[in-house]
């Protein structure tokens, strides 16, 4: 027992030492569960601040959903094996896109995150889904650098109220600032952004600020 938590005050004063020492802005974006739009949101965020800042993204998934794409992104996309490097580099901000299967990487991840997202669609098992996500930030003690995004919303439904209230109980930051369910979003990665949508482009605006 001396050992471990030895272990985990060594891994804490290591997170502390990067955190104090790093210039880069980390923006973690994860869910334990698939098809919440993930690595759109990633990719979108990242693409809206290009221009103005230097940015880029870890793609954290062996399958790569970002990385195969990475040579028509105008922002550059590496491979988790990068992410040490790109964080001592003079990067503004650093997107890290997780795949659903890399729970025992998450609690480290949330650490040297300095802002975490959860996307969220608006259903009931979407809603069962996330309390897993929400016991890791938790439990990383990260809850104050979360916030929960619903993301791929259908027009005129009355069932994210409903699911925004129950999360309240979770005392966690829900973000006023949604994402619909756009043809624009889910194509932005292959055309370096939502620009030529003014109703998608507004909603990213609305989250990135």
């Amino acid at each position: 027992k001396i050992k471990v938590f030895c272990q985990l005050k060594i891994k804490l004063y290591i997170c502390l030492i990067i955190q104090l020492y790093r210039m880069s802005k980390i923006i973690l974006i994860t869910h334990q569960k698939g098809g919440v739009g993930k690595s759109t949101i990633a990719y979108n965020l990242a693409s809206n601040i290009r221009e103005n800042a230097k940015v880029c993204i870890i793609d954290m998934d062996s399958q790569g959903s970002l990385i195969n794409i990475s040579e028509l992104s105008e922002v550059p996309i590496f491979t988790a094996d990068m992410l040490n490097e790109k964080i001592k580099s003079d990067y503004d901000f650093i997107f890290i896109d997780t795949p659903p299967y890399l729970n025992e990487k998450i609690i480290d991840l949330c650490n040297i995150s300095d802002v975490i997202i959860i996307p969220t669609k608006a259903g009931v098992l979407d809603l069962l889904a996330i309390k897993s996500t929400i016991d890791i930030v938790k439990q990383a003690k990260s809850e104050n650098k979360a916030i929960i995004v619903f993301n791929m919303i259908k027009p005129n439904t009355t069932l994210t109220e409903e699911i925004k209230s129950q999360l309240q109980d979770y005392n966690i930051k829900v973000s006023k600032n949604m994402l619909s369910d756009l043809v624009s979003f889910s194509r932005s990665v292959l055309v370096n952004g939502v620009e030529e949508n003014n109703n998608a482009q507004k909603q990213i605006d609305n989250l990135t600020k």
